[in-house]
């Protein structure tokens, strides 16, 4: 549950600040959350709806957290170095590989097609999960939090991407490959970017942002060290 434990003031009432906001504040203070269109939509959609039972209690931990089937949510300061480094705009197309348990792609969503924008320039955001059991949680999360007109859930395999709806203004994998897969890189626009960590099963990766130029040239630049779960498919790894 969200814990109300910090008094603040507000129009002269006052008011009790959540475990959550506590922690949206505290990634702001740190400089990791600094761009105020995902702020808001990270302080909008709390990691709680997307839990299972037994680990709402942690929603507010700046860690990852199990969601079944071996697979885990993001922790809330990797979800907001990967937002800020997509450059996230209204109107975009984005791909994203590991859906889990749909939370990315609801704050995704919330930036990408906000509420004070047309509906004719909104984006829209697909999400590939390979394991049919977390595409339904999902979907179900997807639709109880008012998402399911701007996400679109898929049961295949990420590492091949999705070509039916390519190219991508942006691509962001959730899991770890052994190398940036090919069908990816060819699935992004030019001018596009994506984020990819890669690197060992282990937990030892580089997360990696990818440019594509106009001309179609590839530039990548390293964000640092992470520690994903690995990617699984065809251009992943092999379970």
């Amino acid at each position: 549950m969200l814990k109300r434990n910090t008094c603040v003031f507000h129009s002269g009432a006052l008011l009790e600040k959540t475990d959550w906001e506590k922690l949206i504040d505290s990634l702001t203070r740190q400089d990791i959350l600094r761009s105020p269109k995902i702020i808001k939509a990270m302080r909008t959609i709390p990691r709680l709806r997307f839990l299972t039972p037994d680990t709402q209690d942690h929603s507010a931990t700046d860690t990852p957290l199990p969601i079944g089937y071996g697979q885990t949510i993001s922790a809330p300061h990797m979800v907001a170095i990967m937002n800020e480094a997509l450059q996230l705009e209204t109107g975009q197309k984005i791909l994203e590989v590991g859906a889990g348990s749909g939370w990315h792609a609801a704050i995704i969503a919330e930036i990408i097609t906000p509420k004070e924008a047309p509906r004719s320039e909104w984006g829209h955001i697909y999400t590939l999960e390979i394991n049919q059991n977390l595409a339904d949680t999902a979907k179900k999360n997807i639709m109880n939090t008012g998402y399911g007109d701007r996400v679109t859930i898929i049961v295949a395999d990420g590492s091949k991407g999705y070509p039916g709806k390519a190219p991508y203004d942006r691509i962001f994998v959730a899991a770890a490959a052994p190398d940036v897969p090919r069908p990816l890189l060819d699935q992004l626009k030019p001018g596009g970017i994506m984020l990819i960590p890669v690197g060992s099963m282990s937990l030892f990766q580089t997360l990696l942002k990818i440019t594509k130029g106009i001309d179609g040239k590839i530039k990548e630049e390293s964000l640092g060290g992470v520690a994903f779960v690995p990617l699984i498919g065809e251009y992943g790894y092999k379970l």
